[in-house]
């Protein structure tokens, strides 16, 4: 979900206004804080690098580098997915919009919430069962062309590249956020900020691989949902109770609280038209593949109905809290002028920083570079697979095991050496770019994932004619502001896709009697499970 607002983590650092030291902070003040601050981002760091140790002293083979063979417990693997997911978007994209438009702007946690449930509802178990018996596929190309058979060596190099391409994107968007960060926290420059991250980041993934990015994401998860269930709980109880925050939050915006705010000014189709488009961010989750990768790597295909639970949880948990700072920073802020808001998308880290002890507003500032490094390191790793496993061990080289797990860290530093090149330029068009990556990917890959997994004639012409047709669509439909600001692109892209997928497949379908064994075995053993 943080597409739309890869940049906002940009602003993390904004300093705490006036209100926090009604004479204004002096210089000492200023730098006991950022002292402290620093403490609280130092052992974050040693705890990532930690973690990362760790994994790499379990991490042996390709298939562990790329997939922690299949070994993650269901807690570990919704955790892991719904931090890689959400980023920056959580804790500022999100309550800076419901902070200056009301509840309203919810409907896309709404739809965020409801795609993750339907999604591991309904594609983790398959995936997961499927993956396996594909011929043990552990990446989504290598699932696709394993899947449909046939012709299928253009289907996974045309995945591998839209892989290669969005995410090289993204991990260097994360990048710009994580030096500006530091530049608006600490004064920092921007190249140190940004280099400090990205090399923490790749440290722990060059190294752990995938095992690394998601017990890491695991700690970046549990620090996002106490963040964020510990602020607005402070901040209602500073504000007098429930009742006196609800109060003067309504007092400034009468519509805070309105889900439905604003149906009978635009009248109920475009109200509806607008509220099924952003509530449509939900379809992106059946295709990204740095979520869905999660699935693949559970134990088993059963065990999805307990991580389906504890990412349910988690989602409510955040969502809840990142719209409640929201409504009450309402509240506090909007209702005095002595209290000036500049950016809104920075509530959440001013009321931290208000209310909390200097090392604690350092640990929610800590949360802000788990959202970002959490994302980036598993977009490394997807990229890493897409160049070993859907590249290179296509072409037919031969490699031992450890020259693929040497061959996967590589593929890990190129990424991160192109991005990070990328990103020297601050001022680039990367974040606007990034805009279509979520679209991107749930319109070019969720189809042919749902289709993989519940339509047994679903063909490799079929599949890539689709992916091209969504992908085309987002791009085109994405850059004409007149169809852009009437829906979003995922949902032509999503709809266009499926139908070119399913009439091309009709038209090429021949029976493979391994593909129909495969998919039988598939069905048998969910049923089994």
């Amino acid at each position: 979900g943080e597409a739309r607002y890869g940049d906002s983590a940009v602003r993390a650092g904004v300093r705490c206004p006036e209100a926090a030291h009604p004479r204004g902070p002096t210089e000492e003040e200023r730098m006991s804080e950022q002292t402290y601050q620093m403490l609280a981002i130092v052992l974050y760091f040693a705890a990532m690098l930690g973690i990362g140790y760790y994994a790499y002293r379990k991490t042996a083979n390709l298939s562990g580098y790329m997939l922690a063979e299949r070994g993650l417990r269901p807690s570990v693997a919704a955790l892991s997915a719904n931090a890689s997911d959400m980023s920056g978007w959580l804790l500022m994209g999100l309550p800076g919009a419901i902070y200056s438009a009301g509840l309203v702007e919810a409907w896309i946690a709404i739809g965020l919430t409801v795609g993750a449930w339907l999604n591991w509802k309904f594609v983790a178990p398959r995936l997961r069962a499927y993956t396996e018996i594909a011929d043990d596929a552990i990446t989504i190309p290598s699932f696709f062309a394993k899947r449909l058979k046939g012709n299928a060596r253009p289907l996974r190099i045309a995945a591998a590249v839209v892989i290669l391409v969005f995410f090289t994107f993204y991990v260097s968007s994360g990048m710009v956020a994580a030096g500006k960060f530091f530049v608006s926290s600490f004064g920092w420059d921007y190249v140190l900020g940004m280099v400090l991250v990205a090399g923490i980041t790749l440290v722990y993934t060059l190294f752990g691989g995938f095992l690394g990015a998601t017990l890491t994401d695991v700690a970046q998860g549990l620090l996002m949902v106490a963040a964020l269930v510990i602020v607005p709980i402070i901040a209602i109880v500073e504000l007098g109770g429930w009742g006196a925050a609800l109060g003067s939050a309504t007092s400034v915006n009468p519509d805070a609280f309105n889900l439905f705010a604003g149906f009978g000014e635009t009248g109920a189709f475009w109200w509806t038209l607008g509220i099924v488009s952003t509530a449509a961010w939900g379809l992106g989750y059946f295709g990204q593949p740095h979520i869905i990768v999660r699935f693949m790597a559970l134990r088993s295909a059963k065990e999805a109905v307990v991580a389906r639970r504890v990412s349910l949880i988690w989602m409510i948990l955040t969502a809840v809290g990142a719209i409640l700072t929201a409504l009450i920073g309402i509240a506090y802020f909007a209702g005095d002028p002595a209290l000036p808001l500049d950016d809104p998308e920075t509530v959440f880290l001013l009321l931290s920083r208000i209310f909390f002890h200097p090392f604690v507003a350092g640990l929610v500032l800590a949360a802000v570079l788990a959202a970002i490094m959490s994302t980036m390191s598993s977009q490394l790793v997807v990229c890493s697979s897409a160049l070993v496993e859907d590249l290179y061990n296509m072409v037919g080289r031969k490699s031992t095991a450890k020259q693929q797990l040497v061959l996967g860290r590589l593929g890990v530093l190129v990424v991160a050496i192109i991005a990070g090149l990328m990103a020297l330029d601050q001022n680039s068009a990367i974040l606007e770019l990034v805009a279509f990556a979520w679209a991107g990917f749930g319109a070019a890959f969720g189809p042919l994932v749902i289709l993989s997994l519940y339509w047994r004639k679903l063909t490799a012409t079929g599949a890539l004619a689709g992916m091209v047709a969504g992908a085309v669509t987002v791009f085109v439909w994405g850059s004409i502001d007149a169809l852009h600001s009437v829906m979003y692109e995922i949902v032509p892209g999503f709809l266009l896709n499926l139908a070119v997928a399913i009439v091309v497949s009709n038209a090429t379908f021949t029976q493979d009697a391994e593909v129909q064994q495969e998919f039988t075995a598939m069905e048998e053993e969910l049923a089994a499970s």
